[in-house]
């Protein structure tokens, strides 16, 4: 069993939902990425996923194309992120969940990317635009460097689609509370518990929930009825808020616990 698969069984058996907190590697700096993921970990994170920048992104919002961007501009790349990942691995056992696209991963090389983040320390790949149908390359790539595939449902997914994700998802579900872009807002989506439930009687696996949560009050409205929340472009657009200052980590710190607390069922 990976990280994630042990961290969501802990986090079960203490009636605790999962915090799932989502940075850019390499905004403002990989060296600073380093220090955030740590940061998040003593704040209490469960996991965290650190996004690849791409040039070209179909998911993301404002806040974290921005940060890509400046990422991009810095020359971080998959080699920079690899040497990340084994920076944090030398004084952190959190679940990480890398997060891209399908291009970069192609331009790699499939079996490459996932032997070598797999020996970097990473636990997991969202893949963002790749789809069931078409993912049997990647997947194979995957199970054979012991990496786990998550993949996401929306609002639109047909029954048809969420087993098609049930079957060969690993690690967790990731459901998006909206269609659209990734962005904070000041409300939940409505229809997002409604969709966990259909989720849920085709899968035993982890749900988590993203896309808009934003305050402490909704990643524990997510936590009554799905395994975690994710939070991305609140805390992207806190780091951005905070670079260059002495208070950038001790910020990320607060409002890593702050959300945290959200989670306790």
């Amino acid at each position: 069993m990976s990280r994630i698969g042990e961290k969501f069984d802990l986090l079960k058996a203490s009636n605790e939902g999962a915090l799932v907190c989502f940075v850019t590697a390499g905004d403002p700096d990989i060296e600073a990425t380093r220090r955030i993921v740590l940061e998040l970990d003593a704040a209490g994170a469960d996991v965290v996923e650190i996004g690849i920048p791409f040039s070209d992104p179909v998911a993301d919002g404002p806040s974290i194309q921005a940060a890509s961007m400046r990422s991009l501009a810095k020359g971080t790349n998959i080699p920079a992120v690899l040497e990340l990942v084994r920076s944090i691995r030398v004084d952190s056992q959190i679940p990480i969940v890398l997060m891209t696209y399908y291009n970069p991963v192609h331009h790699y090389g499939l079996t490459r990317f996932a032997a070598d983040i797999a020996a970097a320390g990473a636990d997991g790949v969202i893949v963002t635009d790749i789809i069931p149908e078409e993912a049997s390359e990647w997947k194979s790539a995957a199970e054979k460097a012991g990496i786990d595939t998550i993949f996401l449902l929306a609002p639109t997914s047909t029954d048809d689609r969420i087993d098609g994700v049930a079957k060969i998802s690993s690690g967790f579900i990731y459901c998006v509370s909206r269609t659209g872009v990734t962005g904070a807002r000041t409300e939940m989506a409505s229809g997002v518990r409604g969709l966990v439930e259909r989720i849920r009687v085709r899968t035993d696996a982890p749900v988590v929930v993203g896309f808009g949560i934003s305050t402490p009050a909704h990643v524990r409205e997510v936590c009554e009825y799905a395994d975690g929340a994710v939070v991305g472009s609140l805390l992207v657009d806190k780091i951005a808020g905070t670079t260059g200052t002495n208070d950038m980590l001790a910020e990320v710190h607060r409002l890593g616990s702050s959300l945290k607390m959200g989670t306790v069922k």
